[in-house]
C-alpha cells in the first residue's frame, strides 16, 4: 500500500520535479519562472489547499500542470499584488506609481 501525505509533506521530495517543470516554463518563456513559483501555482489553482496524495500523484500533477494554468495563476498573482499596492498607497496618502 502506498503511501499518503497532504501535499506539503511531499515537497522536499519533489524539489527535482519543480525545477525541472520551471525550466521548461523558461523555455516556454515565462523567464521568472521557479520552483516555489510552480508550487504555488499548484496549490492554488490545482490542488487549491492540502489534499491528501501519493508522491506519483503530485510529480503527475507537476508534469501535466499546464502553461494556460501557469499563466492564470500568475496574472491573478500580479492582479492582487496591483491590489496591494494600491490599498498600501491608501492608506499611506501617497499616489500610486
Amino acid at each position: 500500500m502506498e503511501i499518503k501525505q497532504t501535499v506539503s509533506e511531499w515537497k522536499q521530495m519533489i524539489i527535482p520535479a519543480l525545477t525541472s517543470k520551471a525550466e521548461e516554463l523558461r523555455m516556454m518563456g515565462y523567464s521568472q519562472a521557479t520552483p516555489e513559483d510552480v508550487w504555488t501555482c499548484l496549490v492554488k489553482k490545482v490542488w487549491k489547499g492540502e489534499p491528501e496524495k501519493r508522491i506519483h500523484e503530485i510529480v503527475q500533477d507537476v508534469f501535466h500542470l499546464a502553461s494556460n494554468t501557469y499563466l492564470s495563476y500568475l496574472t491573478m498573482s500580479s492582479y492582487q499584488n496591483d491590489n496591494l499596492m494600491a490599498s498600501i498607497a491608501a492608506l499611506t496618502g501617497e499616489k500610486e506609481k
